[in-house]
């Protein structure tokens, strides 16, 4: 992360190889959910904008319905939002999530991970949480971090990157 001319975090994206920042943040029950307890596993940290909303919704989804796969590729999934452990709540319970969904309410994880910035909303640049992907080693290390992705179709290509680096091969 680093300051702009007007005194304002900027997010900066993370590199592969990098050591991934360290958080503890609060599920969508209010338990606190440290990325530590996650060492000695893949773990794919992903950050959305806003829960139930369509594209929040149909990425969440896609999620879940390829969760066994990626758990049987040996990954834990992670979603985190700038919304309240309660709107997580309703979120994971409408639609019958599994993996733990993570409360950055006041976006500093975001920050840290690169996942917050300027976007176009309805024609007008604002600044928030930009749908990102960050897949960890066991070690905490960043193996892959994608930015800007499209909640449709996302998991797939991203199913598929990670058995190409698996199998050795480019992505």
């Amino acid at each position: 992360m680093t300051i702009d001319q007007i005194g304002q975090p900027r997010s900066l994206p993370l590199q592969p190889g990098s050591e991934a920042p360290d958080f503890t943040l609060p599920d969508a029950n209010g338990t606190q959910f440290s990325l530590a307890d996650y060492r000695g596993k893949k773990v794919i940290v992903y950050f959305y904008p806003k829960a139930a909303t369509p594209g929040c919704t149909t990425e969440a989804c896609d999620f879940r319905d390829n969760l066994a796969s990626l758990q049987s590729s040996g990954y834990e999934v992670v979603g985190i939002s700038p919304d309240a452990p309660a709107a997580l709540a309703v979120f994971a319970d409408d639609f019958a999530l599994t993996f733990p969904l993570l409360s950055d309410e006041d976006h500093s994880v975001a920050l840290a991970y690169g996942a917050w910035g300027e976007k176009l909303i309805g024609g007008e640049v604002v600044e928030g949480v930009v749908r990102s992907t960050v897949v960890l080693d066991p070690d905490g290390k960043v193996t892959l971090a994608q930015y800007r992705v499209d909640a449709a179709g996302h998991v797939a290509a991203l199913k598929d990157e990670l058995a190409a680096k698996a199998a050795g091969l480019p992505g």
